[in-house]
């Protein structure tokens, strides 16, 4: 049986993008809920990773799927289970995990530069060359870190990506393709007016950008797998332990 990824969706047009076809190529099986349609598991190390995605929505809405993906967030991180928090995703790790969302002074929408410090080269970042990196940023909240947790890059306005035990959250996007980010101007389109920006200068002449946006996607996956093959090998050692225990106490 194959290894499941779960992913979690927030809204239908925010998917795994470049992320799916990563975990599929290594074998990986993909369950994915809609928050809206379907039950959050509450059983994380049923699964090898967890994945949750971005939304519109905000973590302090009171909306019941928030609270039940942090309550998965909460059981996922004291196991120890590999969790990636995407935008929505990270904001939820963020909340459940003892820090604080709130909303922006200004919304990044569009094409924003990142900076990874010195612990999110050896971290989730580590085999991405520059320290400064071009981004795709779609969000108008930020977070007050969790005071255990490690800033691993920022930008110029806002905390970026983090580390907490086996939970990582990156509040840019590093998974969308074109033809995805050009169905969020479709449904979204509202908050481009706000900033003042376009759908030709956020999608025009963005080839390198995307290029770019998806090798940095690729050395993300590679940690994050090195992540869960260490999960797997941990729970594989202690499963084994746990029958050689039975078993010893069955041979006395």
């Amino acid at each position: 049986m194959k290894d499941i990824i779960l992913s979690i969706q927030n809204t239908e047009i925010e998917t795994l993008g470049n992320l799916k076809e990563l975990f599929e190529s290594d074998g990986y099986g993909i369950k994915t809920i809609n928050v809206k349609k379907d039950k959050i598991p509450q059983e994380p190390d049923k699964y090898a990773g967890i994945v949750i995605l971005g939304g519109y929505m905000s973590v302090y809405e009171t909306l019941p799927y928030l609270n039940e993906e942090q309550d998965l967030i909460r059981n996922a991180n004291r196991l120890q289970v590999p969790l990636l928090g995407i935008c929505l995703g990270s904001q939820l790790i963020a909340q459940a995990l003892g820090g604080k969302v709130h909303k922006g002074e200004q919304k990044e929408i569009g094409w924003f530069d990142v900076v990874i410090n010195n612990e999110g080269k050896n971290d989730i970042f580590k085999g991405i060359a520059n320290e400064n990196i071009k981004v795709f940023q779609w969000h108008g909240d930020t977070f007050k870190l969790p005071n255990s947790a490690i800033l691993l890059a920022s930008s110029n306005f806002y905390p970026q990506a983090f580390r907490l035990g086996n939970s990582i959250g990156i509040l840019f996007h590093l998974e969308v393709t074109s033809q995805m980010i050009h169905n969020w101007t479709q449904y979204y389109g509202h908050e481009m007016n706000e900033v003042g920006i376009s759908e030709d200068a956020i999608l025009d002449g963005k080839n390198s950008e995307f290029e770019s946006l998806a090798n940095s996607c690729k050395v993300v996956y590679a940690n994050f797998s090195k992540m869960i093959a260490a999960y797997r090998n941990g729970k594989s050692d202690h499963q084994n332990a746990a029958k050689s225990c039975r078993m010893n106490i069955y041979q006395r």
